[in-house]
């Protein structure tokens, strides 16, 4: 990669991990669904208005059915990733799970997204990876009694629920395949914006949401701003870029970094304390989510066709 590219690179995995500094920030402002839905909101308007309609690989299918193929994968994403992922990690958040912590722990996405890609996609996971995923749920188990010796419970499992659904999100983004990924983003954040203003209605109540949204500040705004705009927007559409210049194994180990970012200025700006398990958790996580998201999968084989030889059929 260029170097322009890394420092490109690098910025973007700064701007996702101090992203849960900016989630905690705004989470004084606002009820958790009703910032994770203006969110969305902010960052689907006005830019689904200067971008085409979403595109997806055909696959060989008629134009027609890969249109609605494109719609049902933007449902999906939208749904997994905008309501319930990020849903259940605002609600974590404001139940109490440290921002620093949080980006550490959602990284065990890397997990779920391997184990759901050997389910639904055939991907058979090799030695290297099964190890990996078992480095990683060493580090989430060390985080887990880290946490639990004095921090609440329910939030550090709504967090591990928000990376399984993440997982989810993972792998219907890669059954999509789709062309641009700040097009195909852009349409996902249209997705959760009325059922996540449903649910901030029906379970935060209308009064609370006013009062968050006559209360607004210049913090406030900020915070929607920066968690819209440049995390989801910005962020995507430059991850977008490098992926189209450069192999994804040479893009995806950027990623590493944003739990070190997260970390670190969750430490600095909010004084977070990083005890010795947590740095503890934190090697063995990136480590076992370095060998899941670095192993190639095994290609799955499939069953002889009757009057045809067998043949292999590439993991999708």
């Amino acid at each position: 990669m260029r170097p322009l590219h890394i420092a490109l690179a690098a910025l973007v995995a700064a701007v996702w991990g101090v992203n849960f500094v900016v989630i905690e920030l705004g989470l004084a402002h606002f009820p958790p669904l009703l910032f994770s839905a203006l969110r969305f909101l902010v960052a689907a308007l006005p830019a689904v208005f200067l971008v085409g309609r979403p595109t997806v690989a055909w696959n060989g299918v008629s134009p027609a059915r890969a249109k609605s193929r494109a719609w049902g994968y933007v449902v999906g994403v939208g749904l997994a990733l905008g309501v319930a992922k990020f849903g259940l990690l605002f609600i974590g958040m404001d139940r109490g799970m440290p921002a620093g912590l949080s980006s550490l722990v959602l990284q065990v996405q890397a997990v779920f997204t391997a184990l759901f890609a050997a389910l639904a996609l055939s991907e058979r996971p090799g030695r290297t990876r099964v190890l990996g995923m078992g480095i990683a749920l060493a580090g989430i188990g060390v985080a887990a009694v880290d946490e639990g010796a004095g921090g609440p419970v329910l939030a550090f499992v709504l967090v591990i629920a928000a990376a399984a659904c993440w997982g989810v999100s993972n792998v219907i983004t890669r059954k999509a395949a789709p062309r641009d990924s700040l097009n195909f983003m852009v349409w996902v954040s249209t997705v959760p914006i009325v059922p996540l203003l449903g649910l901030s209605l029906l379970f935060e109540g209308w009064d609370r949401d006013t009062e968050a949204l006559a209360a607004l500040d210049w913090t406030g705004a900020g915070t929607v701003v920066y968690v819209a705009w440049i995390s989801t927007v910005f962020g995507f559409a430059a991850w977008g870029f490098l992926l189209r210049h450069h192999p994804a194994s040479s893009v995806a180990p950027f990623t590493l970094l944003v739990p070190v970012f997260g970390m670190s200025s969750a430490a600095l700006l909010l004084g977070e304390p990083v005890s010795p398990l947590r740095w503890c958790a934190a090697a063995l996580l990136v480590g076992g989510v370095a060998l899941t998201s670095l192993a190639r999968p095994r290609p799955a084989v499939a069953p002889p066709l009757p009057g045809a030889e067998q043949a292999e059929r590439m993991p999708a």
